[in-house]
């Protein structure tokens, strides 16, 4: 799904007052009925990780944990069994699973002898059966499973979605009979920075647009919509480096992207939504 600019920006503004929750995400597609499911949450997801970003700091203070840690013991302590932190969360406006890691650690901080390390903390917050009280397990748990945009769970998700377009990328090329190098073999070969797929043979991608087509070296998959703060930090940190390194490629957004960000195309870069359906080996484009 290839959204303007405008139309980003109306469906961003609708996110500014909502909370991160399951229900805003039903609504958001209510809202906007022509757009896939899987590019509203991307976006949504996106645009709450921004304000996450931005408010971080606020949360962090030592006034701020002490707080919400006295608030968490006080509501626990009426009763164990309501959603204190999750509600907790949602008032503060930060996200469950990152609130919940505040609370784990000033917990851990109070009861142990040593400062608990970060690899402690993330293995409670995968099992929260780790943890050495039954209520604060309870807690941390019921923030992980509610948390759509952060925590452990997201983040399995997200691994599992991002495999499962790299395979169907693989299966899209071995489809059209493209001989490739994949991200591991290249690393084999001493590459520390390398696209999901280098093409042994370069294809022309055909544009209605353009004469002689776009000749691709390289292809990058992407589940995730390509918005402006995304794609120019993987312009920085990944895209142009490909391009230095192997030439002329192709980023594969699988949920969309801004249309807008589509302006590299002359110096080597091309942004599409899907597998290209135009494409030719370079060999039999110049035949």
């Amino acid at each position: 799904m290839i959204l303007t600019k405008a139309q980003y920006d109306e469906i961003a503004q609708c996110l500014v007052s909502v909370p991160p929750t399951r229900q805003s995400l039903r609504k958001l597609k209510q809202r906007f009925p022509s757009q896939s499911q899987a590019t509203l949450l991307s976006i949504f997801s996106q645009e709450y990780q921004k304000h996450i970003k931005r408010t971080h700091a606020k949360h962090h203070t030592s006034e701020a944990i002490e707080s919400y840690y006295q608030r968490y013991l006080n509501g626990v302590g009426r009763n164990g069994a309501a959603p204190v932190l999750l509600d907790l969360a949602n008032e503060v406006d930060y996200a469950p699973s990152l609130m919940a890691r505040i609370i784990l650690e000033r917990f851990l901080q109070e009861h142990e002898e040593t400062p608990p390390s970060k690899s402690v903390i993330n293995s409670m917050l995968r099992d929260p059966s780790q943890i050495p009280d039954g209520v604060l397990a309870n807690q941390v748990y019921q923030c992980i499973v509610n948390d759509c945009c952060y925590g452990p769970l997201v983040d399995c998700i997200k691994h599992a979605i991002g495999h499962e377009h790299e395979v169907l990328l693989r299966d899209l090329l071995l489809e059209k009979s493209l001989s490739f190098l994949d991200e591991d073999q290249l690393r084999a070969k001493g590459y520390d920075k390398t696209p999901d797929f280098i093409l042994q043979v370069p294809v022309v991608m055909l544009c209605p647009l353009a004469v002689e087509g776009h000749i691709i070296h390289w292809i990058e998959s992407k589940a995730s919509f390509g918005d402006e703060c995304s794609h120019h930090a993987y312009l920085h940190d990944q895209f142009w480096s490909y391009w230095n390194r192997f030439g002329p490629g192709l980023v594969i957004y699988w949920y969309g992207f801004i249309q807008e960000l589509d302006c590299n195309r002359e110096r080597g870069i091309l942004l599409k939504a899907c597998f290209p359906t135009d494409i030719v080996t370079l060999c039999h484009s110049l035949a």
